[in-house]
């Protein structure tokens, strides 16, 4: 299938609400139970959608955000503002409402759909500071203020109107409008530091990167089902997940949310689902947490059966050369052991997506041992966002995978990655200046630094969190942090040691684990805070340590570190909305604590 058989995105789900109408599009919960949409119900929705738009004069070139957490009126709505020739700027549910004025007034967005009264709460709050929002479309129903206008969903779909040939004759005429390089959507970076930057991407690019996805991974089918749980305000789910799914006419389902992925993995029993390494991570240590504890011949069963697994993996996905007596064993320890774990995924898993940041190697290969591989891919908001992944075809562990095809990588003199291809952004929204500094001679500058190997693309940090010690050594924080986050008593770590002698930590620990090991050593205490001060704790982190620093080179060890008893949060404002660690607030709000890890050099 050729990136040009089809003008738009819209364009798109018009084939597919003919080729797939009676196939199921949507699945969602609805007061209680699961519902569905074919693809022939929820093209009718979007149309109905677009009508209502029409109606309040939206034109062609608009923007039209979103504010709201998945669920289906969040694609159908974005459909229907595709429909109409509008971009959809989407707006994390978790900004504040100084954020949300920022980008409401930076796109000019007239129109905002928001999931309820919460988020209508946060427009209230800067409504003097955005004049130029003449109303709000809620998925719920609520009573407004008269200083801001809301109707519902319903309303302006006229749901009971069903839509009329002619309507719909009108709505496809303006479809057949859009160009492939209309702006499809304007995304504002999360942005670990500075100002948010608004990314236009068009109907080309994202046609362009799921096209590919397709064709290159073979990772969704029309016989596919799809959970999504990332926030679709992301590139990585928006397009890998949502419009990828809805390309080959497969069934996009939404989680209740994120903590809730489990139990509706139980449920909707999906094949395909795209995900962040932070809840690889926690299945990975529950799994071994659960092994750890079994009784000794079914421990050394479960150990086995690993080994026998990586061995399995090498031979048949990487080296190529399958064993007869391997896949034997290996089909042993499948039926024992991995398809006892996989029925906890719902029983349906092939595979899972993963991007937004660096997973573990040794993570990887498990999940691949497990039978539920994980293609992790790499890329960026600016790049509509991937560029490369590993798949059956092409897998190296430790590495974000193979280029996409017509992508070209490069490395500067510096280390950074330099990129090329039809996925690559047009620009920023209204800034020709960071435009002009991100893209040079056709190449995108995607501030990450690393390195190719056999056509693979590898990558060690990203350039503005680079530590550069006082004794001028480079050393990138995530390696470190991955490591550190690999022992079965952290759940997560922040490195420091910018123009310091030596680096230091803030450690989070693994709280099931330390409440155990408070409870096998007596440890009597009040709270959280109280437990992580305790001598044998800090005993016990200072031996875990050493043994992480053996692992490490000299330059790159952690010297000291503090406990800390409470998580870094999306609401704490230390991680972004795809849980990467925001440096600069996570040093701001611990600066005394880390400063005074360097007040005594002698150590």
């Amino acid at each position: 299938m050729s990136a040009n058989t089809y003008r738009s995105v819209p364009d798109m789900l018009r084939s597919n609400a003919t080729e797939f109408k009676n196939r199921l599009a949507l699945k969602y919960r609805k007061q209680g139970v699961f519902v569905t949409l074919t693809y022939a119900a929820y093209y009718e929705r979007v149309l109905m959608v677009a009508r209502g738009l029409a109606k309040m004069r939206v034109k062609p070139g608009d923007r039209i955000a979103i504010l709201s957490e998945n669920r289906a009126g969040w694609v159908i709505a974005d459909m229907g503002i595709l429909c109409t020739g509008s971009a959809t700027v989407p707006i994390y549910p978790t900004n504040t409402p100084e954020q949300i004025e920022y980008m409401i007034n930076h796109s000019g967005a007239r129109i905002i759909f928001v999931s309820g009264k919460f988020q209508y709460t946060k427009l209230l709050k800067v409504r003097e500071a955005i004049p130029g929002l003449e109303l709000v479309v809620s998925f719920e129903r609520f009573l407004g203020d008269p200083s801001l206008p809301v109707t519902t969903f319903y309303q302006l779909s006229e749901i009971d109107s069903p839509i009329t040939d002619d309507e719909k004759t009108d709505i496809e005429a303006g479809i057949d409008q859009i160009a492939p390089n209309d702006m499809l959507t304007l995304i504002y970076t999360s942005g670990t530091t500075g100002v948010p930057k608004g990314v236009v991407l068009s109907h080309r690019n994202i046609l362009i990167n799921t096209q590919y996805l397709t064709e290159q991974s073979g990772a969704v089918t029309k016989d596919d089902v799809l959970l999504s749980f990332l926030p679709l305000s992301h590139i990585l789910e928006r397009t890998a997940g949502y419009y990828t799914t809805i390309r080959n006419g497969a069934l996009l389902a939404f989680a209740d949310s994120i903590e809730k992925v489990p139990e509706n993995m139980f449920e909707i029993r999906p094949t395909v689902m795209v995900s962040v390494p932070r809840l690889f991570e926690k299945i990975f240590h529950r799994i071994f947490e659960n092994a750890h504890q079994m009784p000794a011949l079914k421990r050394s069963l479960f150990h086995w059966g690993v080994d026998v697994g990586k061995k399995y993996v090498e031979a048949t996905y990487i080296k190529k050369q399958p064993s007869a007596l391997l896949n034997f064993k290996y089909a042993i320890a499948d039926r024992l052991i991995f398809s006892k774990i996989r029925a906890k995924f719902g029983g349906n898993m092939k595979l899972f997506c993963s991007g937004g940041a660096p997973l573990d190697k040794s993570i990887n290969e498990f999940f691949w041992v497990l039978g539920i591989p994980i293609f992790e891919g790499y890329g960026l908001t600016e790049t509509s966002p991937a560029l490369c992944f590993n798949s059956f075809e092409h897998i190296r562990f430790g590495s974000v995978g193979f280029p996409l095809k017509e992508t070209e990588f490069r490395i500067a003199g510096d280390g950074e990655i330099l990129v090329k291809g039809p996925q690559v952004m047009c620009g920023y929204y209204n800034d020709p200046t960071s435009t002009t500094e991100a893209i040079q001679d056709g190449w995108f500058k995607t501030g990450d630094i690393g390195h190719i190997e056999d056509g693979y693309i590898f990558i060690t940090d990203r350039k503005k969190e680079l530590i550069i010690t006082a004794g001028g050594k480079n050393i990138a924080p995530q390696p470190i942090e991955n490591e550190l986050k690999m022992d079965k008593y952290v759940s997560s770590a922040f490195v420091y040691g910018d123009r310091k002698p030596y680096l230091t930590a803030l450690i989070v620990p693994n709280l099931e684990r330390l409440l155990e090991f408070a409870k096998e050593k007596h440890i009597h205490y009040y709270e959280l805070d109280d437990l992580v001060m305790h001598e044998p704790v800090q005993k016990l982190f200072s031996q875990r340590l050493a043994d992480i620093n053996s692992r490490l080179a000299p330059y790159e060890t952690i010297k000291k570190f503090v406990l800390l008893a409470h998580d870094f949060s999306i609401e704490g404002g230390e991680l972004t909305p795809t849980l990467k660690l925001r440096r600069k607030v996570i040093y701001e709000k611990y600066k005394h604590r880390i400063e005074d890890m360097y007040t005594d050099h002698n150590n």
